[in-house]
């Protein structure tokens, strides 16, 4: 019997490809530690296992099985920079700091590479990614912007395409052009997620699964996490449950939100197919992004329908085959194997939430689709500071993240509304 998510829908070609995935135990009886960590997705599981490999005494909880959200479900495309273009930091925040979160994200980038390699990690990376103009109107965009990457943020990796270039690429007409990032990839995350809590354990993190926090207290220099079979006493707190927050902590649930995203897995397409022949994953210019690659067997991974409530969709596999068909109309019958989803954590800027939401309690979240390496490094961001150096999440913790508007009542409406009206733009 295949493995459901509780909290997920859909049936996830992850799940199935993944290899083993061990089990760990409920939390039974209180605990004292240096750190208790809430959430066992990539940024929980890595400030783990980075705190212990550095000797600190670290406890953390997941509600559900590790990987059950978007960490363990999402599209495994890494990107590069920020969810925002460099030149849009640089209009916001001026040179120097777009620069200095470029070069952060360049370094989350090569950390995520790297711990893998390092621990023996398995993460299917396959290299490229192509953000193509889904109309003819952005195509400048995309020219200026590797022009801009390459003369004044020193990366020289992407290239631009123009629309005969996409379409050989694309083994599809449906975009005007685009660029190609050498400098990146994608991978299967799922497998990231089991690695890192195999090094987490191994190196002494106190792991548990099916452990619910019900509640987060910050008196006396102390954090008390309860659950409802014993309570973790702790020198400080991180909150890492990005989208899946509920009523845990009412600032972080006024600036993340979530948003649920889904995929479908198609059968093998043959080595004579000619969608995507370089393997590269691909993002669109919508609002409403379509993102879609090829994994390692040769099976499309196809994303694109979002929806802004957390209420599970029906029929994710016609949906998604809607989809693909405008795109790939040879593929108008191809058969799904998978359809599934995860909710994702966004925010209204689209950029991290890092804040300290009380005294030695800091939450982490609101990747807004761009979490896959981000999140990851910031679990170690948070190691660091932990030690005594909060400089680089520093520089995250100051970006301008306002609330959401309307209050906890009118959040989630007002949201539909606004992004329903977005994905009307995408197509007209």
């Amino acid at each position: 019997m295949p493995y459901l998510s509780p909290i997920s829908p859909g049936l996830s070609w992850y799940e199935d490809t993944a290899g083993p995935r061990p089990e760990y135990p409920v939390l039974d009886g209180d605990r004292q530690t240096d750190v208790v960590i809430i959430g066992g997705g990539f940024t929980g599981l890595s400030a783990a296992a980075h705190l212990a490999k550095a000797g600190t005494n670290v406890v953390l909880i997941e509600a559900h099985r590790f990987g059950d959200g978007a960490s363990g479900r999402n599209g495994g495309q890494l990107g590069t920079g920020q969810r925002a273009w460099a030149e849009e930091m640089e209009g916001e925040y001026g040179f120097t700091r777009a620069k200095a979160l470029f070069d952060l994200a360049e370094d989350a980038k090569a950390h995520l590479l790297e711990f893998s390699a390092t621990n023996d990690i398995d993460i299917d990376y396959m290299p490229g990614q192509m953000s193509v103009a889904h109309k003819p109107r952005y195509v400048d965009d995309y020219k200026a912007h590797a022009e801009i990457m390459a003369n004044r943020f020193n990366y020289p990796h992407i290239t631009f395409m123009d629309a005969r270039e996409t379409a050989e690429r694309l083994g599809s007409t449906h975009y005007f052009g685009g660029t190609r990032d050498t400098g990146t990839g994608h991978i299967h995350p799922l497998k990231l997620v089991i690695g890192t809590a195999r090094v987490a354990a191994a190196a002494g993190a106190q792991l548990f699964e099916k452990t619910q926090s019900t509640g987060i207290t910050s008196q006396g220099g102390k954090v008390l996490v309860t659950t409802e079979r014993g309570t973790i006493t702790a020198q400080k707190c991180l909150i890492a449950v990005n989208a899946y927050g509920g009523k845990l902590e009412p600032i972080s649930a006024s600036h993340i939100m979530p948003i649920g995203s889904f995929i479908g897995a198609t059968v093998p397409l043959g080595a004579d197919s000619k969608v995507i022949p370089g393997s590269e994953s691909v993002d669109d210019s919508r609002f409403v992004v379509r993102y879609f690659r090829k994994s390692r067997d040769g099976r499309l991974l196809f994303g694109g329908r979002e929806i802004y409530a957390v209420n599970d969709p029906k029929d994710i596999h016609i949906h998604i085959r809607k989809q693909i068909a405008e795109i790939y109309p040879e593929l108008k019958d191809v058969e799904i194997t998978h359809g599934w989803g995860g909710y994702v954590g966004i925010t209204v800027p689209r950029k991290p939430f890092v804040r300290e939401v009380m005294p030695n309690v800091i939450s982490v979240g609101g990747y807004s689709g761009h979490g896959v390496m981000l999140s990851n490094f910031f679990g170690k961001l948070y190691a660091e500071t932990v030690a005594g150096n909060r400089d680089r999440l520093k520089l995250v913790e100051d970006l301008k993240i306002p609330p959401f508007p309307g209050g906890r009542r009118f959040r989630a409406p007002l949201l539909f509304l606004a992004l329903n009206w977005f994905a009307l733009r995408d197509r007209i």
